[in-house]
């Protein structure tokens, strides 16, 4: 379920140009869930209705959010006002974005839930399941390398990231990120156990789903306070890694020529347009 809730926010961090993306994104939607899960005639029908509801939720109330925040982040940049604490505000607002979409579309998703029959949860689990293994097939190969081949391949994802928005990076943006590149802590097998726990919790309230009066109030909790299922551990170092990369970013920021400044600028400015395409 989880994976189907990322859609709604992955259609605007990803920056499609394109209006027509955001307007058949019921296609996309329905796109992703065949890999997980195939709806029925019925299921389909009542889903088609909740997502045209939360398209027109998703419109009028939140990419005037997003453009708000945008156009503050802009204006931060122009005024060189963008320190560490503003860059970490900015992302904990990005993941307000996030949590109310997951909010607003979790009691109809679990609706539908409660309406699977068993094959289409024994596909569902399987699907997520099978999700799990490949990621823990790549965290595996990470691990047989080298600290410092490790080391190499953070500094070269960090470094290809940044320079699509501010374009190439001088040789000071490089020695920066190459200093913050070793304060990030590795999350990935936590975050492999935190996965596995929550969909465990989910596996075995579905077994209830015919019998159990409370079912989909359970599953809404589930799906909208994953943080219970996550570690200690985990959710420490999820808060170190934001700290390190708001501190990262507005390093950066003070080092940036006139014309990364420009071209950062564009970047931001492409976005209000993509959202305001959205807004149609």
């Amino acid at each position: 379920m989880r994976s189907l809730l990322v859609l709604f926010f992955l259609i605007f961090l990803t920056s499609c140009s394109s209006k027509l993306a955001y307007n058949n994104l019921d296609w996309w939607v329905y796109w992703y869930l065949d890999d997980y899960i195939e709806l029925k005639d019925g299921q389909e029908e009542k889903f088609d209705i909740y997502l045209r509801n939360w398209l027109n939720w998703h419109k009028e109330s939140e990419l005037t959010r997003y453009k708000a925040q945008l156009e503050s982040i802009k204006s931060q940049i122009q005024n060189g006002t963008l320190d560490s604490n503003s860059v970490y505000s900015n992302l904990e607002l990005a993941r307000a974005h996030w949590e109310r979409v997951r909010d607003e579309v979790s009691p109809q998703l679990a609706e539908i839930a409660k309406t699977l029959d068993d094959e289409q949860v024994v596909s569902l689990f399987a699907a997520l399941e099978k999700d799990n293994q490949e990621e823990e097939e790549e965290r595996d190969e990470t691990l047989n390398k080298s600290e410092k081949e490790r080391l190499e391949e953070r500094i070269e994802r960090i470094e290809e990231a940044i320079s699509e928005r501010i374009g190439k990076l001088t040789s000071e943006q490089k020695q920066i990120v190459s200093t913050y590149a070793t304060q990030f802590v590795p999350t990935g097998g936590e975050w492999l156990t935190y996965r596995r726990k929550i969909q465990n919790a989910a596996r075995k309230l579905f077994v209830t789903r015919k019998s159990n009066d409370s079912f989909e109030a359970e599953l809404i909790i589930l799906m909208q306070n994953p943080d219970s299922y996550k570690s200690d551990i985990y959710k420490q170092s999820s808060a170190h890694n934001m700290t390190v990369s708001a501190t990262l970013i507005s390093e950066i920021f003070t080092t940036l020529t006139n014309k990364q400044r420009e071209v950062l600028i564009d970047n931001i400015e492409d976005l209000i347009d993509t959202v305001e395409k959205f807004q149609g």
